[in-house]
């Protein structure tokens, strides 16, 4: 159950040797070139149709985001000015029953 499984071995060839005779120079060894992996899933291939619907959905969200964003800011904005009335008028009415003493 909690043996490893390993991947099954390369197939390909082994490289030949290549044996140097006495008065020849010896090449240095090369690594060799890195292989793509090939993927089992299928590729993504988008159509102009699609691509446009792509585009036409993402523009909808950033819409439907900046509208959002907008109105939180316009909530802040007039629950900030509520607060800065309410504050004028207590320090007015304050100010008045300060007078009055």
């Amino acid at each position: 159950m909690f043996t490893p499984k390993y991947p099954p071995q390369d197939t390909a060839p082994a490289p030949a040797l290549y044996v140097p005779t006495a008065g020849a120079p010896v090449p240095a060894p090369q690594a060799p070139a890195p292989v793509a992996p090939v993927s089992g899933r299928p590729t993504v291939q988008l159509t102009p149709g699609s691509a446009l619907a792509l585009a036409a959905g993402g523009g909808a969200v950033v819409l439907v985001v900046g509208a959002v964003l907008v109105s939180l800011l316009l909530a802040v904005a007039i629950t900030g000015m509520s607060v800065a009335v309410v504050a004028v008028v207590l320090r007015s009415l304050l100010k008045d029953l300060n007078n009055q003493r």
